[in-house]
């Protein structure tokens, strides 16, 4: 290579290096820039945020709120005269719990008499899963837990203020007696059940 042509070479770096430095700076100012707005949105998803979970909050008092009025609806309508069908029982316990070893749970109301036990899982609106759960679950626990009430015969029941018919169909199919509401009272919708 000649003199000449190294000097091109060199000259022709230094301007290819100096346009390189440009873009470079022009890089570094983007990205300050993208920096800022970066932090504004990371605010702004911060307040987002803030009130996804402020809202979500709501909706979960909301919630248990209703849960709560449909329990207290219940348990009042039975507190004074507890009939389930033609069984009439003398004490009432709400949200009863049991914890034995590691089994733990809670039932909403509980009817006893000197030969039966009701258990009543009580819903705002009930879904047919809340069947499985009484049969799979509850009724299995309360035996669990409370082996006094063994010689009692044990009822299952689901109330809820909002109800269909293919939930009433499929609760008297389990056997269990089904509740729900009619103006300010309650009604026996199936009352075509068998002790468990």
């Amino acid at each position: 290579m000649t003199d000449e042509e190294l000097k091109a070479l060199v000259a022709s770096l230094a301007i290819a290096q100096q346009k390189t430095d440009i873009q470079i700076s022009e890089l570094v100012e983007q990205q300050k820039k993208t920096d800022v707005q970066l932090a504004k949105t990371d605010a702004q998803l911060a307040k987002t945020d803030a009130k996804v979970n402020k809202v979500a909050d709501l909706v979960g008092k909301i919630g248990n709120n209703q849960g709560d009025v449909a329990e207290e609806f219940f348990y009042r309508s039975f507190i004074d005269d507890a009939w389930l069908g033609n069984l009439h029982f003398d004490t009432i316990y709400r949200n009863l719990p049991g914890k034995k070893a590691k089994l733990q749970d809670e039932f909403d109301i509980v009817l006893v008499n000197e030969n039966s036990v009701a258990i009543i899982e009580v819903k705002q609106k009930a879904r047919p899963d809340v069947i499985n759960d009484m049969l799979n679950r509850k009724l299995p626990n309360f035996r669990k837990l409370f082996p006094y009430h063994k010689h009692q015969k044990l009822y299952g029941a689901i109330a809820s203020l909002v109800s269909n018919d293919s939930l009433v169909k499929k609760a008297r199919k389990a056997g269990l007696f089904f509740l729900t509401q009619k103006a300010d009272h309650i009604v026996l919708v199936n009352d075509e059940v068998r002790a468990f």
